[in-house]
């Protein structure tokens, strides 16, 4: 019996005192005289923007040439074509071995044209397209399947093709490389076909005009006409001879006479 009173006397005493360090507690929090908080601090005062209108921006005053339309140039290419098929690499266009010419002399920029397409295995294409001992082809316009110019990046590609005289080549699409080195240098008009297999309803040795204006290839052989693409803002600059002769053209940088 004395056991157990001791115990709960002592329960009692547990429980007192827990409720005397709530209510310290309680009364502490509640009473908030005593809390000190930091002030808030001031910020400055900024003036308040308008939403008239800004003064205009002064920019260089150095005038830039205005772009001009381009001058009248041929817009048509007439003559006997010559058609290859698919996949029309670069080492058929211009094999390795004749990349040491310099298209920028005269005389190498010839040589150059006389091996376009040398690279052809004869057996497929017996007809050569640059004649034996000629420097220049007798086909102004290339007729090709897909993939035109694949293979190595090699800018002597479309160069040797315009030295030897091709004015246009319409494929089916080319490969990006060869189209934009076409473009860069203003040798060809790489151009599209909007059909398939026109390569396939053509001859080497049809006459064919290219109509660059209304976008058309027209075979006098065989009496089709059929739809390319339109060659867009690449046409005015392969017109000006290639990438830097257009950017002179424009005034996008100074010409050689006042460089």
């Amino acid at each position: 019996m004395a056991a157990a009173a001791a115990a709960a006397a002592a329960a009692v005493a547990r429980a007192s005192k827990t409720s005397t360090y709530s209510q310290e507690t309680r009364s502490a929090l509640s009473s908030t005289s005593n809390l000190r908080f930091p002030s808030r601090p001031s910020f400055p005062i900024y003036p308040s923007f308008s939403r008239s209108t800004p003064e205009p921006l002064l920019l260089s005053t150095s005038p830039r040439a205005a772009v001009t339309p381009s001058s009248p140039s041929p817009t048509t290419f007439h003559g006997p074509c010559y058609v290859l098929g698919d996949n029309i690499d670069t080492d058929q266009i211009i094999p390795a071995e004749h990349l040491t010419l310099v298209p920028s002399k005269p005389d190498e920029y010839r040589k150059l044209g006389s091996f376009s397409l040398c690279g052809l295995p004869s057996a497929a294409y017996p007809v050569p397209f640059v004649p034996s001992g000629a420097a220049s082809t007798p086909f102004p316009v290339v007729i090709a399947g897909a993939n035109f110019g694949c293979g190595s990046s090699r800018e002597h590609a479309p160069v040797a093709l315009g030295a030897a005289g091709v004015r246009a080549v319409v494929a089916e699409y080319y490969a990006r490389i060869f189209f934009r080195n076409s473009v860069s240098t203003g040798e060809i008009f790489p151009l599209e076909s909007e059909e398939t297999g026109i390569w396939k309803e053509c001859t080497t040795g049809d006459i064919v005009t290219v109509d660059l204006d209304g976008s058309w290839l027209i075979n006098h052989t065989t009496g089709k006409e059929h739809r390319l693409k339109p060659i867009g803002d690449a046409g005015p600059v392969i017109e000006a001879g290639g990438i830097f002769a257009y950017a002179r053209k424009t005034g996008m940088i100074a010409s050689a006479s006042t460089a």
